[in-house]
């Protein structure tokens, strides 16, 4: 998910999607835990992608 795409959308927006991607993330892992997963760097792509919402809430917070 590209930067410019988490700048313009809403903060409503932002705190579903957090919410979604960490419930996928929690999936992944379980689902790896019990069978080896395709793709295991999905989950390393999908923490990548937490993270990046979370900076750009943090970001925004810091500037009010």
């Amino acid at each position: 998910m590209k930067e410019q795409v988490l700048t313009d959308m809403p903060l409503n927006e932002l705190h579903d999607l957090l919410v979604s991607e960490r419930e996928k993330l929690v999936k992944m892992k379980m689902s790896h835990a019990v069978s080896p997963l395709e793709n295991p760097m999905q989950i390393k792509f999908s923490r990548k992608i937490v993270a990046r919402i979370m900076t750009e809430l943090s970001r925004r917070d810091r500037s009010k």
